[in-house]
Parts: C-alpha cells; structure tokens; sequence
C-alpha cells in the first residue's frame, strides 16, 4: 500500500528528519486446528480469534554523510499454512527496536550501513502492509529476516549489488554472508538475483527469534530436524522478476534453500526447500480499492522441518482485496493451501491427517 508522505521533523543539529509509522489488527478464522491430545500442524490454535499484526514508528535522517534509521514497536508476519502468533516486541536481541543501523553515504551510489538492519533476501517483506496481500508464502517462511550485521550498497545507473554479512537469525555468530544483484532497464522491468550462506556452523545454544510466548533470551536454536538448526545453516538462491504495465504488477518468484550433512548440529542428512511463487497488484483506476494475489508451490526434501512438516509438499492462493484512503485501509485475505504430500508429522485437523488448510482474514489499520 502506498503510505502518506513522511511527517517532518526539525531537529536541530540532526537536521530534517523522517516520521513514518503504523498500525493495523485483524480477525481471523481458520481451518485445520487441532486438539490438545493429537494437535496437528497447527497446535492447539484456536479456530478463530483476533490479534495485532504491526505497531511500529520509524524516525529517519534520511540524506547528508551520515544517515540514521530507528524503527521501534511489534510486527509479526502470518504465513498461510500456519497459526497466528501474537505480535511481540520480545523477538529480537533488541527489544522493542525493530530496526537501529547508522547509515554512511561517502557518494550518491555508495552507502554503508551498521547495526540491526533487515535481510537483502526475497520479494516479501515482514511489515504487512508492504505487501499486496496480508498472507505470506513458504518462500518468505524460510529466509533470514532482521539480524546484527554491516551492509554495503553500490549502484551505477540500472545495476545495483548489496552484500551483508552479519548474525543471520539473529543467532549472535557473525557468520552469514548475504548478497544481492538487480538490474533495471526501465521503469516497467526489474529483476533482482540473491543469495545466501552460512561460512561456518551455528550451533545447538546460540539464539534465534523469539516469540509472545518465548523471548528471545530464552529461544534457541536446538539441536536436531525438528529445531532451528536446518534454517541458521542453510545456503540459499533465489530471484524474481518485476514487471508493470498501467496499474498492473507481476512478479514471479522461485527459491531453493538447502542444509548440509553436520553431524555436529543435528544434521544428519542432506535437505533442501524449494519454492516457487507468482504475485499479482492491481489497482482499479483512482478508485481507492485494489486486489492483490498470489500462488505458490512448495517442497521440501530430507528430514528437517522447512516448512509445513519434514519432506512436505503443496500448492498455496491467497487473494487480498483493499481499500485505502489516505491514512486508513482495510483488506480481507482468504487462503488455501493444500498439501499434495504431507510429509513425515502430522498434519492438518484433530486426527492430523487432513491435507487442507483454509485461512480468512479481515484486517484494518492506520498509516502516518
């Protein structure tokens, strides 16, 4: 969705700086909950209920030598296929401090940034609201999100290269080395190539993402197929490619992440995650609703848990249709996804052995 213009703040030697923030809720119903004595996939969620999604303010110096960026509250994302968590601002090393880097900018291509900043992976991002649709994918599932490191961007003209390296998952080792190449010929086309990998190895009591339920002070990374081992060590690929034409963008999307035999973290054999996805906006005209969509298919291989459940496999649709005016908007999404194998664990329903999933979502929120 397209925010309002930035607030404006005067402040003294920082100069002028940027405001911009949000906040959005939602209700929701899903299909597929379990019970406490066979929980399925999805636990012993509730089949419906209501939670907050994103409550966030950024304050940013955004041009000069040196730049700041501090984003602060709560967001948590809703992938389709799994259970709604409350949004917390205990997932992080640093609270409530979403994001936190200082940023310099030596010339109009080159900048160099430090400290808690987003990943340079996939199409999709965390903060709902700057996606199409309220659902995210199993590709966005698996990738890095916010972690500690030092980023380096460099454009000329359509080309563009960022490189990070910092604690990918916010694991507390400096081990995770990410990258990305764009090219842009034109305002209609854009494809964007990047990739990802572990240089060493993260081990068992490191820390990864926290959540309502466990801060991050307590979350680890585990030992084992089933914890978060696969993911803190993994090797990525991706890309996607954008195109517009009038008030119509689509953008096909694929993935392919895989974790190497180490015994030393509780893999025991190879295992990958592949996905594949296409997103579709369209905005109707200067009317102020719009109709976003996707489909994925999903597969994962080997004993570890990507996502769904180890060596699962399945096809996805949500469909999103917004209005906003200004400050305020309101979606509804409804998903489906079907598991075309379920894998090795239970999956879906009180007898675990259901293959579909149904998500309805009604969302409202403001913009500033």
């Amino acid at each position: 969705m397209k925010g309002p213009a930035p607030l404006h703040l005067q402040a003294g030697p920082f100069g002028t700086l940027d405001v911009t923030g949000g906040v959005d809720g939602y209700m929701y119903a899903l299909s597929g909950a379990g019970s406490s004595a066979d929980p399925g996939l999805l636990g012993t969620s509730k089949s419906a209920g209501a939670e907050l999604m994103n409550g966030l303010i950024k304050i940013e110096k955004p041009d000069g030598l040196v730049r700041f960026t501090l984003q602060g509250g709560a967001a948590t994302p809703f992938t389709l296929g799994t259970a709604p968590t409350p949004a917390t601002a205990q997932a992080l090393p640093t609270g409530p401090l979403y994001a936190a880097y200082l940023t310099l900018a030596p010339t109009r291509d080159f900048t160099i940034s430090a400290g808690q900043i987003g990943s340079v992976e996939g199409y999709e991002s965390a903060i709902d609201w700057e996606n199409a649709n309220v659902l995210t994918t199993d590709l966005f599932y698996v990738e890095n999100g916010q972690s500690l490191g030092v980023t380096a961007s460099y454009s000329h003209g359509p080309f563009g290269v960022t490189a990070s390296l910092g604690d990918g998952f916010d694991t507390g080792v400096w081990n995770f080395l990410q990258a990305d190449v764009s090219y842009a010929p034109d305002a209609s086309n854009s494809i964007t190539i990047s990739g990802a990998t572990n240089l060493g190895r993260t081990g068992p009591r490191t820390h990864v993402y926290g959540s309502a339920a466990t801060p991050y002070a307590s979350a680890h990374v585990g030992f084992g197929p089933l914890s978060q081992s696969p993911l803190v060590n993994s090797t990525m690929i991706g890309g996607f490619y954008s195109y517009s034409s009038g008030n119509l963008n689509i953008v096909p999307e694929v993935q392919y992440v895989y974790a190497n035999i180490d015994h030393q973290v509780g893999l025991n054999g190879f295992s990958s995650n592949f996905g594949a996805a296409v997103f579709a906006d369209y905005h109707f005209g200067a009317s102020p609703y719009s109709i976003g969509a996707w489909g994925e298919y999903f597969a994962s291989n080997g004993p570890d848990l990507w996502f769904a459940t180890p060596r699962s496999q399945g096809v996805g649709l949500s469909v999103t249709p917004t209005w906003q005016s200004k400050y305020l908007f309101a979606r509804a999404d409804l998903g489906y996804l079907h598991l075309t194998r379920p894998g090795a664990a239970p999956a879906y329903g009180r007898s675990g052995t259901g293959r579909d999933q149904v998500t309805g979502v009604i969302e409202a929120g403001l913009l500033f």
